[in-house]
């Protein structure tokens, strides 16, 4: 396994790339409300994404049709856009990844249409949650399998489980870049494998489900679900190391 080492100038263009993508985040959330089609998000975002000097990055990314994986409810992650109208109720999965000058950025949030019940709410904040916590307790010298680990402690201790078989991922000069980052310990000793080091750029997505973390690709072949069929979140952040610990890119300027 082959991490890249960014340089601070390398982790600004990053930064710059993952700044894009919590606007573009956070100006989709507002568009959210009953009666407006996932293809229509889709749309907006893509156009918004223009105005900030970037490109889509997942649009023909590995086949995939459209600039923005929109989930909703059972779908975790992966949903493609469609015609279907968001209604009261709905929680909808937006992830979201930007290219600047070759550089990339990745974030996605879960957030909830008009009034949502109390278990979707638990269940989003959970990926939320567990997300911050991830970041909070990150340290060079740290395993990253130690990392997957304790997300996956976390996760479990608020009743819930990760989807298994998808994962976070470095990033840089490409979207998906060594290391894969579980949200689950594979094996039994987490103190082996590589270790975080400075400079080191990576994403860190937790992903939820209610019951059984076993995932099912439906038919048009992206969408994931849990075998259960219940609804689950994702969110994720990009993230450097800087100074010894985590440090968020994938945050707005006006959020600081």
């Amino acid at each position: 396994m082959s991490i890249s080492i960014k340089r601070p100038e390398e982790i600004k263009k990053i930064a710059s790339a993952s700044r894009a993508v919590a606007k573009t985040l956070n100006y989709l959330t507002n568009q959210i409300k009953s009666g407006i089609s996932t293809k229509e998000l889709n749309n907006l975002g893509e156009e918004y994404i223009k105005t900030l000097r970037g490109r889509a990055a997942f649009k023909g990314l590995y086949g995939f049709p459209d600039g923005i994986c929109i989930s909703v409810n059972e779908v975790i992650i992966h949903g493609i856009p469609s015609n279907y109208k968001l209604k009261e109720g709905d929680i909808v999965g937006l992830d979201i990844g930007v290219e600047i000058d070759g550089w990339y950025g990745d974030a996605a949030k879960t957030v909830g249409v008009g009034k949502i019940s109390k278990d979707d709410t638990d269940l989003i904040n959970c990926s939320y949650e567990a997300l911050m916590y991830a970041i909070d307790i990150i340290r060079e010298g740290m395993h990253f399998k130690e990392l997957s680990y304790e997300i996956e402690r976390y996760i479990i201790s608020k009743g819930f489980v990760p989807l298994r078989g998808y994962c976070g991922h470095g990033i840089g000069k490409r979207p998906h870049e060594e290391p894969e980052i579980l949200n689950y310990l594979e094996g039994t000793n987490p103190k082996q494998g590589p270790k975080i080091k400075e400079g080191m750029v990576f994403c860190i997505e937790p992903m939820i489900c209610r019951k059984n973390g076993k995932p099912k690709v439906l038919s048009d072949n992206w969408a994931v679900v849990s075998e259960d069929g219940l609804r689950g979140s994702h969110w994720e952040h990009t993230i450097a190391i800087v100074n010894k610990k985590a440090k968020i890119l994938s945050i707005d300027d006006t959020e600081e």
